[in-house]
């Protein structure tokens, strides 16, 4: 994964951001809407678009669009510069092979100290009952 290629493929929108800010929300726009279109990059290999398509699945458009917004800041560009840091972050993580789980066996020491406390509680439930003369 090339950052410096993946970052010039990247579309950026400003909008209007919501919220606290007076009169400055009504006049700025500080939101920055930033959109990859998965489909027509060039930067990443048919692999990494699967990989990145099924793991990112949920949050594509129907046209295998990734959208991520902010308007945390009142600066539009800190605000690009954070969803930039985010969906790079988001595209790392969805790159990162997982590694296959190894289901691990119970341990015999543990399955016989279960079998011994049961025992032990069943002993004290006897010893509760009336005794059968």
């Amino acid at each position: 994964m090339d950052r410096e290629k993946i970052i010039t493929e990247l579309v950026y929108k400003a909008v209007r951001s919501s919220g606290a800010g007076g009169q400055n929300v009504n006049k700025v726009s500080s939101k920055v809407v930033l959109s990859f279109n998965l489909l027509q990059s060039q930067s990443l290999s048919d692999e990494e678009k699967l990989l990145i398509e099924t793991k990112l699945a949920s949050r594509l458009t129907d046209d295998k669009v990734l959208i991520l917004q902010c308007d945390e800041d009142r600066s539009q560009i800190r605000n690009k510069d954070i969803v930039t840091r985010r969906f790079l972050q988001v595209l790392e993580g969805a790159l990162k092979v997982d590694k296959p789980r190894v289901p691990t066996k119970i341990p015999r020491s543990v399955i016989k100290k279960r079998i011994e406390g049961k025992r032990r509680q069943a002993d004290k439930k006897q010893s509760r009952r009336r005794p059968d003369f």
